[in-house]
């Protein structure tokens, strides 16, 4: 009995998830309608890339570091109006990646990522985002992200992002 009550639980948890994910169908055909152009693989950002990091403001950038400025937009907000931990983790992937080429390295595969989501950041707020390079062991490299509210002061959200590849092929 325990077990028929636990099982019909379970179905209504997911029922609920289900039910909070679904988009509805307005929101189905508006996305349909989206204009996305044929995408030409590293000449041109995709649209997901326009999509995500559009509106960042590179403040400063040195070898191996990045400082830049981002408002919380609504197309990156959840339901609650703060900004979607998806769009947080893309920066932490992005802007270390980012701090990586600055120092001249050539693009590199994620191989982990670490993220301490500390506060929420709500739609408006504006961020600054700090990006450096930890440091590289052969093709494996390291970087800290730290986002902030610029206002408070308050950390958002902190980063780490490991990723590697291969130097030059000695063949």
């Amino acid at each position: 009995m325990f077990h028929l009550i636990c099982e019909r639980e379970r179905e209504r948890e997911m029922e609920r998830a289900r039910e909070a994910l679904r988009v509805g169908d307005h929101l189905d055909e508006a996305v349909e309608r989206l204009p996305v152009r044929a995408h030409r693989a590293g000449e041109e950002a995709s649209f997901y890339e326009g999509f995500a990091l559009r509106g960042i403001r590179v403040q400063r950038i040195q070898r191996g570091f990045l400082c830049c400025s981002f408002t919380v937009p609504p197309r990156l907000t959840d339901v609650k109006g703060q900004m979607a931990s998806g769009a947080i983790a893309n920066l932490v992937d992005e802007l270390g990646a980012a701090a990586l080429t600055s120092q001249g390295h050539h693009i590199k595969v994620s191989v982990d990522m670490n993220i301490a989501f500390l506060s929420p950041a709500k739609l408006g707020d504006e961020l600054e985002i700090l990006s450096r390079v930890l440091g590289h062991k052969g093709g494996y490299s390291g970087t800290h992200v730290l986002l902030r509210n610029k206002t408070t002061g308050q950390v958002i959200a902190e980063g780490r992002h490991s990723m590697f590849g291969n130097l030059k092929s000695k063949i």
